[in-house]
């Protein structure tokens, strides 16, 4: 007995002790845990006389305690979730109002900006002007909440990461501060503890850097501390829009003309034409997604001044015309305004963009098919929306990258404005965007920011220590066209996924319906994905009973939807417009999708193909589970066992370059095992392979089952993980390759009935779709191949894209993937 109390006390110590951590580890005020403690210690004398079980008087006294408990433990469990954001379609929790800091008189006036070698405009080394000159912040005791002060002061509502050792390259000047000790809390920078102004014992190689919000603070007003020196300060202000003013342009998508106009301390306002220039323009364009500037009818615009007064911001803007935001540009003067509130001799600033070919409201005038366009030089690959991508030119008639060093904010301009897009958005290095294949063919790209092409900036030929984990890319400002919303998923489990909900116009007005999911597949989810800003597909589904949308849309809006997978927008893409069509009818069939931020990339390495390939005669009787697979020609069928087989052979190498892992898209348990070979098949058919004539007829044909997804090898640094030993998961990791030897069954074209001559060789990975992949057009691989009867000869062989449209033409047949099987 005196064992089970002994016992019994160490059980209740124990969870005392247990939620004494909890609480610590919860954040809980101690005050609570002990007087929790102290009311459990003197309510155990009452409970021998009160008959209440101790649960009851547990909820009765303590409810208030355990209250605060609940909502701590809520809190935290919502904080691992914070650094996933709000995706287009969520609403974002309410901002506290900006409030311009009240400084003591004493306190040291400084103005910031980020400067350096910046691959986005909300990011640089940090700068500090005082005392009328710049300087730098040494990274000595640097914290995260030294950044949220610099990101605060600057106008974006947090700071995402901070870098020391001069990430951003060398500043100059005096280093102004050093071991700064910031609370995050402080109104600026010169409130944060430090050795003193000019106290350092630093070099400018260890100037600082930091990353801030792309979010700017509500209401957030630029207040300028130090009036004379304003052609020394970065513009600051909440925001910048382009506002349509003529009836003609305010229903036109995307808005190409109007006044310009800043949000300072919550308003909108005008800017004063006086001191504006055609440079101004040029970057107000690039932000808004245009490549260029163009003249605007000005007698118009005064006609409407006169009838509305402006309010004007309290600055001009003076831009290079290089500049890739708004943000990098100085402040002008200051505005001077006449009594009745207009500025002198001037109007507010109108610009008038020029869209690029993709987003004209309305079609080229004059424009004739006839007109054979040029080759471009440039194109952006493996990105997930319209405007981002690795960038490749064009060289000598192949497709190669661009390496990353010395890419800048500049050189990613110049390639978006010649792609016709804006100014960039951010340069990307380090393959973020998927790695290419073939020739490296620019290095250390440097740019003016005016060239028309970046084959005009200067580069280094020497490409040598390069590899494409170093592929440089963009992400480019695309206009506003309005495309998310008229589409929106509903249902998921996660903003990321849930049944394909459209916006139509019916019978005059505007109702939200489903999608038809009758040929629903991964090309179509493609679409939604990007239009909604939401990545890659990951899957498509023809059933979403599980996710249950808004009643009120389960009627069927669209059906016969067939796209290419390259649309901006589903309402691009092939549909039965409003003779519809849907037998099994929309709510729990409707279409459906999940989508990614990543996706694989597979791509064959044809020079793998060229120096295997090697033709065996192999007799019927050895060739039975090939035959059984249908690995064979369908001749085959009606010959005797004892006769032979020619086989064209050849190893395929399959590297995954995308951003995230390849996997079947079958589950394990419903993988199909084929008992000749002893084996699953994950995918049914993984590989095509087609042996065509000159004149573009298939000769021969043949198929390969993915049997063994696995990573054979790696690139240095990165692990296997996938291996098919033991009925193990099946895959190709980033970074890793599956090779399929040449001397395993089905690993071939059965080319016995083929005549000597001249042919084409093909190959498709992943023919069907079946999992998505970043870019398909990298899929196919093509060879020139001779036949005498006796030898065999592959050459010439080259990835799908990698060349130029003139030398693809001299291939015959189909030229990629999207177009061959649809």
């Amino acid at each position: 007995m005196r064992g089970s109390e002994s016992l019994e006390r160490r059980s209740k110590k124990k969870k005392t002790a247990d939620f004494g951590l909890w609480s610590e580890h919860t954040g809980l005020h101690s005050a609570c845990y002990r007087s929790l403690q102290e009311r459990t210690a003197s309510e155990g004398t009452v409970l021998s006389s009160d008959k209440r079980t101790p649960t009851k008087m547990m909820a009765t006294h303590y409810l208030p305690c355990c209250t605060v408990t609940l909502l701590v433990l809520l809190k935290l469990t919502l904080a691992q979730y914070e650094h996933l954001g709000y995706p287009p379609g969520y609403p974002d929790p309410e901002q506290e109002q900006y409030t311009a800091p009240q400084l003591a008189p004493d306190t040291p006036r400084i103005q910031l900006r980020l400067a350096g070698d910046k691959r986005k405009h909300n990011e640089g080394r940090v700068e500090v002007f005082y005392n009328s000159e710049w300087g730098t912040v040494c990274d000595d005791d640097f914290t995260i909440h030294a950044a949220q002060v610099v990101c605060r002061e600057l106008g974006y509502l947090e700071a995402i990461s901070w870098s020391p050792s001069s990430k951003y390259g060398k500043g100059q000047g005096p280093i102004w501060f050093d071991n700064l000790h910031c609370t995050g809390k402080e109104k600026t920078l010169a409130l944060c503890p430090s050795n003193g102004i000019g106290v350092s014992d630093c070099k400018h190689s260890e100037d600082v850097g930091v990353v801030c919000s792309d979010k700017r603070i509500p209401g957030f007003k630029f207040v300028n501390t130090l009036p004379n020196h304003v052609e020394n300060l970065d513009i600051q202000v909440e925001d910048a829009r382009i506002r349509p003013i003529l009836s003609s342009y305010r229903k036109r998508i995307p808005v190409t003309e109007g006044y310009v106009e800043v949000k300072d301390g919550g308003k909108w306002k005008q800017i004063c034409n006086t001191e504006w220039t055609q440079f101004n323009s040029r970057v107000i364009c690039g932000m808004f997604g245009f490549p260029g500037e163009r003249k605007y009818n000005a007698r118009v615009y005064k006609m409407f001044a006169r009838r509305r007064k402006p309010t004007y911001w309290d600055f001009s803007v003076n831009c290079t015309g290089n500049e890739a935001h708004l943000s990098s540009c100085k402040l002008g003067q200051a505005t001077s305004l006449k009594s009745n509130g207009t500025c002198a001799e001037g109007l507010p600033v109108v610009v008038s963009c020029v869209p690029g070919r993709a987003f004209s409201p309305t079609p080229m005038t004059g424009f004739r098919k006839a007109f054979k366009q040029e080759q471009a030089l440039v194109r952006l690959r493996g990105g997930a929306i319209v405007g981002e991508g690795r960038v490749e030119v064009l060289k000598n008639g192949e497709w190669g990258t661009i390496c990353d060093d010395s890419w800048s904010l500049l050189s990613a301009t110049v390639v978006c404005r010649e792609l016709g897009f804006g100014t960039a958005k951010e340069a990307l290095s380090g393959g973020r965007l998927g790695q290419g294949m073939g020739p490296v063919h620019m290095n250390e790209v440097e740019c003016s920011g005016f060239e028309k092409s970046i084959t005009e900036c200067y580069f280094n030929k020497d490409a040598l220590g390069c590899s494409h984990e170093e592929d440089a890319a963009v992400r480019c400002n695309v206009p506003a066209m309005g495309f998310q919303e008229r589409l929106r998923l509903s249902g998921g489990r996660n903003p990321y996924e849930g049944r394909v909900e459209v916006l139509v116009e019916k019978n005059g007005s505007l109702v939200w319906g489903t999608v038809c999911s009758e040929g629903w597949g991964t090309m179509e989810a493609m679409v939604v994905c990007r239009q909604l800003g939401l990545g890659f597909a990951s899957n498509a589904f023809q059933e979403t009973w599980y996710w249950p949308g808004e009643v009120s849309a389960d009627s069927v809006v669209m059906s016969g939807v067939r796209c290419s997978g390259t649309e901006m927008s589903l309402s691009y893409c092939l549909h039965h417009g409003a003779h519809l069509s849907c037998p099994k009818g929309g709510g729990r069939n409707a279409a459906g999708v999940s989508c990614s931020e990543t996706a694989p990339d597979l791509v064959l390495n044809p020079q793998v193909v060229e120096q295997t390939t090697y033709m065996e005669d192999r007799p019927m009787f050895m060739l039975q589970c090939a035959y059984e697979e249908n690995c064979l020609a369908s001749a085959s069928s009606q010959v005797p066992a004892n006769s032979y087989r020619r086989l064209l052979r050849f190893s395929s190498q399959i590297h995954n370059n995308g951003q995230s892992d390849f996997r079947p898209k079958a589950s394990r348990h419903s993988w199909v095992w084929h008992d000749c070979h002893r084996h699953y098949h994950s995918m049914e058919v993984f590989t095509i392979y087609d042996l065509f004539s000159l004149n573009g007829t298939k000769v021969a044909e043949g198929h390969k089952a993915s049997f063994c997804l696995e990573d054979s090898e790696c690139d240095e640094g990165i692990e296997k993980r996938y291996e098919c030993a033991n009925f193990g998961d099946q895959g190709i990791t980033v970074g890793c390759w599956d090779t399929y030897r040449h001397d395993i069954d089905c690993q071939w074209v059965d080319i016995t009935d083929i005549k000597p001559g001249d042919y084409i060789f093909q190959i498709i990975i992943n023919p069907n779709y079946e999992v998505p992949e970043s870019d398909y057009t990298n899929n196919i691989m093509k060879c020139r191949c001779r036949y005498d009867g006796h030898r065999v000869w592959m050459y010439s062989c080259h990835n799908g894209g990698s060349l130029s449209t003139e030398t693809e033409q001299t291939f015959p047949g189909l030229l990629n993937n999207q177009v061959t099987h649809r």
